[in-house]
């Protein structure tokens, strides 16, 4: 998924000030010499919840499941470092204001590798190739994209869902919401008509039969895992994990538990 960064100004500042205030004052190094902002941990930030990626669930360490919640589980094993994920806002996130307030070391948030973004954040090699897809009710008569014209549609706010939306949905009428939570509660109370957003996400709306995804899109967006800019020995360490990962078949099992029926 990609944001936006239109946050007011007064807001920035606000939640500049707010992400200080919850950064580490311990700042240590890794054994190959990466910044963290805890002593023997690899401290992540998530925008919670967006199943299949990540997600609530006390019954785990963390405190959180999902894809993204594996993947850097894993990461931090083979760097030797214990885990800590946070819950934040997608904004701070993406404009990386709560890497450099030291609110953690890495994003995995679904987080689409952008040019711009790159300017904010350096990120790992991609992780995960994503769609995009349309999601109705099943008893829909919204059966693609050209259907949309005068339909209200639901997207997330500053996502590659959206930027799609307004570039190949002509007529449409284009309902902003902050999270997946939102837009898929619309959805239900027939607020809006259809979601166009991240092919996994729409399919985790689809299990309890009362959804259905109706076209999918490749876009050509890539997943990545953002670190704060500068820690390049991180970014190194994160892509070994990574390719140690796909080399052994772990990244593949975790890939099937969550994708094995992905269209």
């Amino acid at each position: 998924m990609q944001k936006s960064r239109s946050t007011v100004l007064a807001l920035t500042v606000l939640a500049s000030l707010a992400l200080g205030a919850c950064g580490s004052e311990d700042s240590a190094k890794s054994a190959t010499g990466a910044d963290l902002v805890k002593k023997d941990t690899l401290t992540v930030c998530s925008d919670v919840p967006y199943p299949p990626f990540e997600d609530f669930d006390k019954s785990s360490d963390t405190g959180f499941k999902g894809f993204d919640v594996d993947i850097v589980s894993e990461v931090a094993k083979r760097l030797d470092l214990k885990l800590t994920i946070k819950d934040s806002s997608f904004d701070a996130l993406q404009s990386g204001q709560a890497l450099n307030a030291k609110q953690c070391d890495l994003v995995a948030s679904a987080m689409t590798i952008t040019d711009d973004r790159k300017k904010n954040l350096d990120f790992s090699d991609g992780y995960y190739d994503s769609k995009q897809s349309l999601l109705v009710p099943v008893d829909s008569k919204i059966a693609s994209i050209a259907d949309l014209k005068g339909v209200k549609v639901g997207v997330q706010q500053g996502t590659t869902g959206k930027t799609y939306t307004e570039e190949n949905a002509k007529g449409a009428e284009v309902v902003t919401f902050p999270s997946d939570a939102e837009m898929f509660q619309a959805l239900k109370a027939g607020q809006v008509e259809a979601l166009l957003q991240d092919l996994p996400v729409n399919l985790d709306h689809t299990t309890d039969g009362q959804f259905k995804v109706v076209e999918t899109y490749d876009t050509d967006e890539q997943y990545g895992l953002a670190i704060k800019k500068g820690n390049s020995q991180l970014v190194e360490d994160v892509d070994g994990a990574l390719e140690e990962m796909h080399s052994d078949g772990t990244y593949d099992k975790i890939y099937d538990q969550y994708f094995s029926t992905e269209n």
